[in-house]
């Protein structure tokens, strides 16, 4: 049979995938609330630039020219002086590489970062002590801290640090939340008292306290910190999925779906998760929040991530420790609630967007 250019293209549109006409309008109604769609425009920004921050903030060097030969350190092993004719094997100073290029004038030359520092190098001068105020002239827009370390660095790599903190831990803490709050909604009986007797004990002990004597063993470092508060932290989101699934289970489309021979897997996964989703994606924003706070507030404290770690809590409790520097303790709070109330107005419109008294009403 011949297929007609039109019928053709009548056919493609047909088999297309289309978003559900409900979501369009949830996403729809989410874009019209502007403090919310603007925060998620910005955070995502600051999420995809963090990424490179490598590219941005970094001792290294991102393009090195010398006698016609490319050198890229940025994200390659370290190159050692006397590469470039520089009198000694440690990694380069590139800097200095820079300054040395110009003096020679002989056509090389060195494409540093916007921010030429590490989270992590202390620049130290003879003639005064640390911490130093901030100056364009030298590149610590932000300032240093008192051991000579970059502040800006230190923000957007503790930034970067934080955010995938948070977004590990949610993912961990939702995936154990949904899979066994919606089995004790469905299947309820025994399965569900048992799960409710072991979300109460979890909920009563203080999970600092398991944190301080988890310190007192070992060193925490990132992972360790996450599966203790994943350890104690996919219970909340186990009770919203097991009253929305208890909720959703006696409809008449899971009934349908039962009587048709569906099985229980089956009926979770297709029609009462994509039911419940509103719960699910409305409590994300303030997961993160809640994720972002958590670390600080441990590494404020000295019981989060090991030194020298970038960390908003460490430089917060750094600045707390330096009062006579306010530039220390000025960038990491304007920082800090910069981010979380984006946070919060994206977390707002999100709910907003996704309320279900919206778009649908229940007999």
């Amino acid at each position: 049979m011949t297929v007609f250019p039109q019928e053709n293209l009548l056919a493609k549109r047909r088999y297309r995938p289309a978003l559900n006409p409900l979501t369009l309008k949830q996403l729809r109604r989410f874009r019209s609330i502007g403090r919310g769609y603007w925060s998620a425009v910005i955070l995502t920004g600051m999420l995809i630039l963090s990424m490179g921050a490598e590219l941005l903030v970094n001792s290294r060097a991102i393009v090195v020219s010398y006698q016609d030969e490319w050198y890229f350190p940025t994200y390659g092993a370290f190159i050692p002086g006397r590469t470039f004719d520089l009198p000694y094997d440690y990694e380069t100073n590139y800097r200095e590489l820079k300054r040395v290029f110009k003096e020679r004038g002989n056509g090389d030359w060195v494409l540093l970062p916007p921010v030429p520092y590490d989270a992590m190098e202390n620049d130290l001068r003879s003639d005064i002590y640390p911490p130093y105020a901030p100056s364009f002239s030298s590149g610590h827009y932000l300032g240093t801290d008192s051991i000579g370390r970059d502040i800006l660095a230190r923000l957007l790599y503790g930034f970067r640090i934080t955010f995938g903190f948070a977004f590990i831990l949610l993912a961990c803490n939702y995936v154990i939340g949904i899979a066994v709050g919606c089995a004790m909604g469905y299947w309820g009986g025994a399965f569900d008292l048992l799960f409710q007797r072991l979300i109460e004990i979890l909920n009563n002990v203080p999970y600092l306290y398991v944190i301080m004597i988890v310190a007192s063993i070992v060193i925490p470092n990132f992972w360790t910190l996450m599966i203790v508060m994943v350890i104690f932290g996919w219970t909340q989101m186990t009770w919203y999925m097991r009253t929305s699934t208890y909720k959703e289970k006696s409809r008449e489309y899971v009934l349908a779906a039962r009587a048709l021979g569906a099985t229980s897997p089956r009926i979770i996964s297709s029609h009462i998760m994509p039911n419940t989703i509103s719960v699910i994606v409305t409590f994300i924003p303030f997961s993160i929040a809640g994720g972002i706070t958590a670390l600080t507030a441990l590494d404020f404290l000295g019981f989060g991530l090991p030194p020298p770690t970038p960390s908003w809590g460490e430089l917060l409790a750094h600045g707390m420790n330096h009062m006579e520097s306010p530039w220390i303790i000025y960038s990491v709070v304007v920082a800090i609630v910069l981010v979380l109330l984006m946070v919060a107005y994206i977390g707002e419109a999100i709910r907003e967007a996704f309320d279900p008294k919206k778009f649908t009403f229940y007999e």
